[in-house]
């Protein structure tokens, strides 16, 4: 952690050529005002210029002061950092936690990094608080937190340090229960699946199965494992999940009841909807038809009277028993 932390003790050393260009901007200031006095030839009445704003003194001063040169970069980064500071956050300590995790050849935590950071928060990769924390780093991809997602990410949930970011995790899990909050998560975990850098634009069955358990994960509908075990059951027929029925899934879990008794193939649902209450439907049949056969078997086990040679027998064997008295 000491290593990491020196290494980012100056996140702003990238723009140490700020100086330069302000030097520049100052020749070019200068080189400007000569050019107003008429070049060369006009030597005489630049001097009498000059000594003419050096007996005006106040106006001199004014006059070199205007327009100061600032770098934009510069500016904006102070601004920053005065923000973070009116929030009670520290934008260096932000910065230099990033680059304890970051990798060494891009600017950005990736898949080992973001494992160290996980373990240093004492939570697993594969939880619900993780998925939580990319959303509110609004992140674009799975393993990844890019340098701007991570610092302004930290600033969302007005954290610094790991302590804070745990202490955070709470009101995270709370607010991702509101119904808008968690419409936006739900949505996010979508394009959060995908991988960007290959242009997906539907989510590999495997993968949607993956999310859809971790995305329920406060409040899991009556529905959604027999959802999962349809879709794995039927990997022909489902190789991936558009960004639609993703969404819809999620309207369809809030409108339709447990029983499905009230889904409509007529409503505008996804055509696999209707294939999975069509399956979901066909399997309760199935299995009320097994459960009906097993009640009658115990019935008829119950109510069927010993057979004639089995009293027999029980009758000799209770002779026998009292002869040997």
């Amino acid at each position: 952690m000491g290593q990491c932390v020196t290494k980012c003790k100056n996140p702003t050393s990238s723009l140490g050529s700020k100086s330069g260009d302000k030097e520049t901007g100052s020749k070019s200031h200068k080189k400007g005002g000569g050019a107003g006095g008429g070049g060369h030839k006009e030597e005489p009445s630049t001097l009498g210029s000059k000594a003419s704003s050096e007996f005006n003194g106040p106006k001199a001063m004014e006059v070199t002061v205007e327009n100061p040169v600032i770098p934009t970069a510069m500016g904006d980064l102070r601004k920053d950092e005065r923000s973070a500071e009116a929030d009670g956050l520290s934008l260096l300590r932000i910065e230099e936690l990033f680059c304890c995790y970051k990798d060494d050849l891009e600017d950005a935590i990736l898949e080992e990094g973001m494992e160290s950071f996980c373990n240093d928060l004492c939570v697993d990769p594969a939880e619900f608080r993780v998925l939580v924390l990319a959303w509110k780093f609004q992140a674009a991809t799975m393993c990844k937190f890019t340098r701007k997602e991570f610092v302004e990410g930290c600033r969302a949930i007005q954290a610094d340090s790991l302590e804070g970011i745990c202490s955070r995790f709470s009101c995270m899990l709370l607010e991702a229960q509101g119904e808008d909050s968690f419409r936006d998560l739900y949505r996010f975990t979508f394009q959060f699946g995908l991988d960007a850098e290959e242009g997906q634009r539907s989510l590999q069955r495997d993968i949607a199965i993956a999310l859809w358990r971790l995305v329920f994960t406060q409040n899991s509908p009556s529905i959604l494992e027999r959802w999962l075990d349809f879709l794995a059951e039927n990997p022909s027929g489902v190789r991936g999940i558009s960004r639609d029925t993703w969404n819809m899934f999620l309207n369809f879990t809030q409108a339709i009841g447990p029983d499905l008794s009230n889904y409509s193939e007529d409503e505008a649902w996804p055509s696999l909807f209707d294939t999975f209450v069509e399956w979901e439907m066909e399997r309760r049949k199935k299995e009320e038809e097994e459960r009906r056969a097993e009640e009658e078997r115990k019935c008829t086990g119950t109510e069927t009277p010993p057979s004639t040679d089995r009293l027999e027998t029980e009758g000799g064997r209770g002779s026998q028993t009292w002869g040997g008295h």
